[in-house]
């Protein structure tokens, strides 16, 4: 599989301008957050805060520019075509999901309900904009029922918005949600090049080399954050790709999507059962139980309790990175085989039970 690979692929002058342009843009937000800073600053308070200073919260607006540079350096040629509908079609029904968070950051005064409701805007939008929806997920009857249009472009948009909404959802320490998107990322391109689809590989390549500008100034160093906006933006981007990689590529199983974001989707789920049934929260309440929290408090101040509060921020990224690659990469090893990757579903889930049975209880069972 991997022979397929170039490295000399990576270094495209779209991608490469995409993470330039991120960098630079990040960086000039970091320079000038006095100038916005009464509106842009992250507090220090707050039940899912760890940081130590006031910290700007908009690294989306670097994502979304450096995601426009890359669109606007691909080839003209009639052969990129194809990759450049899928970065527009991208950008555009994108735009519900960034706003509604980039105000969120702005105002601090936007429902979560309301950028639920807008990532899911952004799902309806890509249907309206390429005619893509899920119409089968190999399950007999649900494939019956995904036949009708209607109910097909709401499962879509469902979809779309419960796994923007779980990147949002995994943003809680420095780089670790940019992180987990280059790994999903990188597990959706190298099976989309795998099988052949070039253009959906490519702009993966584009999406994550405008991540990766980001990340440079977000891991270690926390000087600027992802934000709402970023996260819905590129939680948006992620599942449209892992909508449209099974629908491009019938060699694809559907449930190759499922294992690319099992970990941040467990983390949704986990969450909403915790405080619905368990803690008699809103499942909108915020609280410090997630798996990220959980390896902070339990195992990374152990592991390093020698050292400051801040380095036990951003070296509790690389451990929770770990949660996102082992599923990404058997999604890449079985990417052709629905058995093994629903068996993977599976492996994935329950030992992320019993993981977080252990952190929370110290027992296995």
């Amino acid at each position: 599989m991997f022979n397929t690979l170039n490295f000399w692929e990576l270094m495209r002058l779209d991608a490469v301008s995409a993470g330039i342009v991120s960098l630079a843009v990040a960086t000039i937000l970091i320079w000038t957050k006095d100038l916005h800073g009464k509106f842009s600053m992250d507090s220090t308070d707050g039940v899912q805060k760890f940081h130590t200073a006031p910290t700007p919260r908009i690294g989306g607006v670097a994502i979304a520019f450096g995601v426009l540079v890359g669109y606007a350096a691909s080839s003209q040629d009639p052969a990129a075509a194809e990759k450049r509908a899928i970065l527009a079609s991208i950008i555009l029904a994108g735009i519900p999901a960034f706003v509604f968070g980039l105000l969120e950051d702005l105002t601090k005064n936007v429902s979560v309900r309301a950028r639920l409701l807008a990532t899911m805007a952004s799902g309806l939008l890509g249907w309206g904009v390429t005619g893509v929806s899920i119409t089968h997920v190999a399950v007999p009857g649900v494939d019956w029922l995904l036949g009708f249009t209607f109910i097909s472009v709401l499962f879509t948009a469902f979809a779309v918005g419960g796994v923007a909404n779980s990147v949002n959802i995994i943003d809680g320490f420095n780089g670790l949600a940019a992180g987990s998107v280059l790994i999903m990322l990188a597990a959706f391109g190298v099976i989309a090049r795998t099988v052949g689809d070039i253009p959906l590989a490519f702009s993966c390549l584009v999406i994550a080399g405008a991540v990766l500008g980001f990340f440079i100034v977000n891991w270690p160093f926390g000087k600027i954050f992802l934000g709402d906006g970023g996260a819905y933006f590129v939680g948006f981007a992620l599942a449209w790709i892992a909508v449209l990689l099974p629908h491009r590529n019938s060699s694809v199983t559907p449930w190759v999507s499922l294992l690319v974001c099992v970990h941040p989707v467990m983390e949704v789920l986990s969450s909403y059962v915790r405080r619905s049934y368990r803690l008699n929260y809103h499942p909108s309440e915020p609280d410090r139980l997630h798996m990220h929290h959980l390896i902070h408090a339990r195992v990374v101040r152990h592991l390093f309790s020698g050292i400051n509060r801040f380095s036990h921020n951003w070296l509790t990224s690389p451990l929770c990175w770990l949660c996102v690659g082992l599923p990404a990469l058997a999604a890449v090893l079985t990417y052709r085989s629905p058995t093994w990757v629903f068996a993977a579903i599976l492996t994935y889930s329950f030992g992320y039970v019993l993981a977080y049975r252990r952190l929370t209880r110290f027992k296995w069972f």
